[in-house]
């Protein structure tokens, strides 16, 4: 996390996690149920990841391909 590419990765991850989470019905009443303060953080990540879920993918794949071949 301290270089840009590690905090989009870490923030990809994030989003993408808790896009998952949310598909699981236990979790997200245990999880994403706050919308405000620290645990809003992570509703508001599944809610990127859900809507945006084209645009997180693409980036995924881009991420990756950075990480593996360039880097």
């Amino acid at each position: 996390v301290y270089s840009l590419d590690g905090l989009l990765v870490f923030g990809l991850l994030l989003v993408c996690t808790c896009a998952y989470l949310r598909k699981v019905p236990r979790l997200k009443t245990w999880l994403l149920s706050e919308k405000r303060g620290v645990w809003g953080v992570f509703y508001k990540a599944a809610v990127i990841g859900t809507r945006l879920h084209v645009a997180v993918a693409i980036s995924c794949v881009l991420m990756a391909f950075y990480v593996l071949v360039v880097k």
